[in-house]
């Protein structure tokens, strides 16, 4: 269960983030994201998992751009997801998480929902 409210969370140095690639992050919750610097340096963060075949491996798709829109391939079955929405050009019923990305001091960091805890409800003691 989220709050509604999102907090930044670094991810990595841009220097970690090769040109045209993606990289992985675990955060807290257990929410894994891919981030991606495209050829003209700038950042996008998609979940990393690949909706069609439930692995975790978009983070090692393939960066580039379809008629100006920057996308990512999945290195499974090669679906290409827009890289700002989460949109499956290949289906257009299909889409991944997106978060906001910004870069400050040289950090690139991931805006993420807070997570609040799910309580149990405890059941009232028998008099």
């Amino acid at each position: 269960m989220t709050t509604g409210e999102r907090v930044w969370t670094p991810v990595c140095e841009v220097a970690a983030v090769p040109r045209a690639d993606g990289v992985a992050a675990l955060l807290d919750g257990d929410v894994q994201v891919a981030v991606f610097r495209t050829g003209g340096d700038e950042f996008y963060a998609l979940s990393n998992i690949d909706p069609f075949s439930g692995a975790a491996v978009l983070s090692r798709g393939i960066v580039g751009d379809s008629d100006g829109v920057p996308v990512v391939a999945s290195p499974v079955y090669k679906q290409r997801f827009d890289l700002r929405t989460g949109e499956c050009l290949d289906d257009g019923s299909v889409r991944v998480a997106t978060h906001p990305v910004r870069v400050e001091d040289g950090t690139v960091s991931v805006s993420v929902p807070v997570s609040v805890p799910v309580s149990t409800p405890v059941p009232a003691s028998a008099p």
